[in-house]
């Protein structure tokens, strides 16, 4: 009862979750959004109004390493406004995506301790598990994010650029919203307690309790936000994902999450690697195919012949 409990929460308390009632008030905020034209960012999958771009059309004239960085703290508090409000102004066409995914995240969370018991864990599968779950850990996302910002800005590439820039902005956000969710919920992890991952049962603290999973999390959004970027080229979407999918078999190999916490959590980071991508993207960057984009032609080419 108290997981069943715990699951129904869940479902409304995560940002991309929309399962509960709207009172009368919020339905016709809801109502007038939905006559209104959307308004979408080229690229991005959910119509996301456009906000000011992380590298403004000055940036790539000026190219100042450190611009972008100091309109970060302002754009991250917006990015967080937009995200907990988010099921007070979600159009009713985007309502059914809510609802399917919190309604998958609540199914798995009420099978996990069923789920987890048919894997092998064995030594060898956790070993490798943890070995593999290294590549999505902070110290190895953050330089990723350091490399497009710092190469894009040394080649004056500037979609490369964005890309870095993005993909801070996007961590910040998601280490945000995983450590208040985290925190609420002190969920055990697959080893603790009596391995049926009880939520605010976690013996390590909630900082470091199992829901949602915090790798998923940043690889998903990471890779979203990257995907995103390079969409006319379908190799990179395909590395970006399959890099995250990896970093999410490699949590659940190393017996640190459950199902639950991985879908929680990928699906929450590729939402708001959606939502930064969409908000700061500048289309100006698309005009001019940048270097990468001349090299990924030029793949492309080859792989033809």
């Amino acid at each position: 009862m108290r997981s069943f409990f715990a699951a129904c929460l869940l479902s409304s308390v995560l940002p991309w979750s929309v399962l509960c009632q709207t009172t009368p008030g919020v339905e016709n905020e809801i109502a007038q959004q939905s006559a209104e034209p959307e308004e979408k960012t080229p690229g991005a999958t959910l119509p996301t109004k456009q906000g000011p771009p992380t590298i403004k059309n000055k940036d790539i004239v000026e190219t100042k390493t450190a611009a972008p960085f100091k309109r970060m703290p302002h754009y991250v508090l917006q990015d967080q406004g937009s995200i907990w409000t988010s099921p007070f102004h979600t159009k009713r066409n985007e309502i059914k995506w809510w609802a399917i995914f919190g309604g998958a995240t609540a199914a798995l969370i009420a099978t996990d301790k069923y789920t987890v018991k048919e894997f092998p864990n064995t030594t060898d599968q956790v070993a490798v598990g943890t070995w593999s779950s290294r590549i999505g850990a902070a110290y190895s996302l953050i330089p990723i994010s350091a490399g497009f910002y710092l190469l894009g800005t040394k080649t004056h590439d500037q979609k490369f650029r964005e890309t870095g820039i993005l993909c801070f902005e996007t961590l910040i956000d998601t280490t945000i919203v995983e450590t208040i969710v985290k925190s609420a919920t002190d969920r055990a992890r697959p080893l603790e307690s009596d391995g049926k991952g009880h939520f605010w049962d976690s013996s390590g603290g909630p900082y470091n309790a199992s829901f949602p999973s915090g790798h998923a999390i940043n690889t998903w959004a990471l890779a979203s936000v990257i995907a995103h970027e390079y969409s006319n080229h379908k190799i990179v979407p395909v590395l970006a994902y399959g890099f995250a999918s990896i970093v999410v078999v490699a949590r659940l190999a190393a017996r640190k999450h459950f199902p639950g916490d991985v879908v929680a959590g990928g699906v929450t980071g590729w939402f708001i690697g959606d939502y930064v991508y969409g908000r700061r993207h500048n289309p100006n960057l698309d005009e001019k195919a940048s270097a990468v984009q001349k090299v990924l032609a030029h793949v492309r080419i080859g792989l033809s012949f």
